[in-house]
């Protein structure tokens, strides 16, 4: 453990505890991220400008309580999603969110990668493989490094982007006579609210379920809490807007589409690297983390076999990314509400991780976690929201009956 600075295995101990400042431009790096300015594009084109910044605030919002409450457990614990995922759902039970967890954030370095290449590919001639290639193994390197390269990272990418996304976007904005003119579209095709608010939300459900992978290196709950919304409410809203304004003026959600068609190609791919680059390294680290608690490994090799993985797989991955973001927007939260539901009503478990004992599989936690997808799939309303709360819900109430020793047992 003394070697493993991931602190894959055990808490993170307050000696090695990280400022907000740090912490906040990780998780900024991590919510930077052009799916979410796809995403943002396709609510532009079929919302009004009012509904739009509502469904963006909201949803926002809603991803921001939700990770919060992740952030904020990570943080009083130390622990990382997939140890603190062994309180409820058991030793070995909790292998399961830890594959699909890991596994999804391998598919998002995959599709993240071929984000880059191909319009790189298409601004400057350059073969697709070779830019995927070249792109998957420098964003795999740098994950070796842990939370450290993380933290430099994001703080050079994370002032990058906004300023030059930002006034890009303001560029464009004016040349179509202002957001008067943005006011005055109407969609085309108009998009229903709910389904909005459920794209908004589902967007970044996945990464947001592994929060406190991050925040768990903050040195209070509170700051924890702090950067987890400024992250998810702010950052991510930001990349929505990108997205909506680059759509409407240009047609293109991306903002590094924007500059290049406004003749900005270098600080275009400047801006599409560092954006994609700092989203990819927090999505390996994080699959790292999910493997180890599977195999017992240090995160950090992990971490690097799961880039070369996402690397080969980049472009169907990238081919299959509708299909993707649904699946992540029923299967993952539930997992996030059993892991919140859990801390809340057993708290004093977690006092000591090294002292504690779990049992091998919880089927509460299982079962919670197949009701909750379906209540996000059944149920009317906002589809994670329904799959979060019908996760939370069912395991509260099954984890008493099924076991009802778990108050007494292995206490630290």
């Amino acid at each position: 453990m003394a070697s493993d600075n991931n602190y894959s295995l055990g808490p993170v101990p307050s000696s090695a505890r990280k400022g907000v400042a740090s912490l906040t431009m990780v998780m900024l790096g991590l919510t930077f991220f052009s799916a979410s300015m796809w995403t943002g594009g396709s609510l532009g084109a079929g919302l009004s400008f009012n509904d739009f910044f509502l469904a963006v605030l909201i949803g926002n919002l809603l991803l921001g309580i939700y990770t919060s409450f992740l952030g904020y457990i990570g943080a009083s614990t130390g622990l990382s999603t997939h140890l603190l995922a062994r309180f409820s759902f058991g030793s070995k039970g909790s292998w399961l969110p830890s594959a699909l967890l890991g596994g999804t954030q391998v598919g998002w370095f995959g599709v993240g990668v071929a984000m880059f290449a191909i319009p790189v590919h298409h601004a400057t001639g350059i073969d697709t493989n070779i830019l995927i290639i070249v792109s998957g193994l420098l964003m795999t390197a740098t994950v070796y490094f842990g939370i450290a390269a993380l933290m430099i990272l994001s703080a050079i990418a994370v002032p990058a982007i906004a300023t030059l996304g930002g006034f890009s976007v303001l560029q464009a904005v004016d040349s179509v006579g202002g957001i008067d003119a943005l006011k005055a579209i109407e969609p085309q095709e108009p998009l229903d609210f709910s389904i909005a608010l459920a794209m908004v939300v589902g967007s970044f459900v996945s990464a947001g379920t592994l929060t406190a992978d991050f925040v768990r290196f903050g040195k209070k709950p509170a700051s924890a809490v702090a950067v987890t919304m400024i992250a998810f409410f702010v950052g991510n809203s930001l990349m929505f807007i990108f997205g909506a304004a680059g759509a409407a003026v240009t047609g293109e959600s991306d903002i590094s589409q924007v500059m290049i068609a406004q003749g900005l190609l270098i600080p275009a791919i400047i801006v599409l690297g560092l954006n994609i680059w700092t989203t990819n390294d927090n999505a390996l680290y994080a699959s790292g983390l999910g493997f180890s608690n599977i195999t017992g490994l240090p995160s950090k090799y992990l971490s690097m076999v799961n880039g070369l993985v996402g690397t080969l797989c980049a472009l169907w991955l990238y081919n299959n990314f509708v299909g993707w973001l649904t699946f992540l927007s029923l299967a993952i939260p539930p997992i996030g509400g059993v892991i919140i539901a859990d801390f809340f009503m057993n708290r004093k478990r977690y006092a000591n991780f090294e002292a504690a004992q779990f049992k091998t599989v919880n089927w509460a936690a299982i079962i919670a976690v197949a009701l909750g997808v379906a209540a996000g799939h059944f149920l009317p309303g906002i589809v994670p929201l329904n799959a979060v709360l019908g996760g939370a819900v069912v395991y509260l109430v099954l984890n008493p009956l099924l076991n009802k020793n778990a108050a007494e047992t292995q206490t630290a």
